[in-house]
């Protein structure tokens, strides 16, 4: 499953993307996702990364 800022918004769970979309870690990645984002926090990067998934900065 790929997550998008774009995603993010049309979903309702941010408002904005004004000034870009950090992801912070909050709760547990159970499924294998790639995440894109301007930045993430590296606690969030770990959870990704080890649920299989990855992230891409843009």
């Amino acid at each position: 499953t790929e997550v998008t800022p774009e995603l993010l918004l049309e979903t309702g769970v941010i408002s904005k993307l004004n000034d870009g979309v950090k992801i912070l870690a909050s709760g547990a990645v159970e499924k294998k996702l790639t995440v894109k984002a301007h930045k993430f926090s590296s606690s969030a990067k770990e959870a990704i990364e080890a649920a299989g998934g990855s992230v891409e900065v843009i």
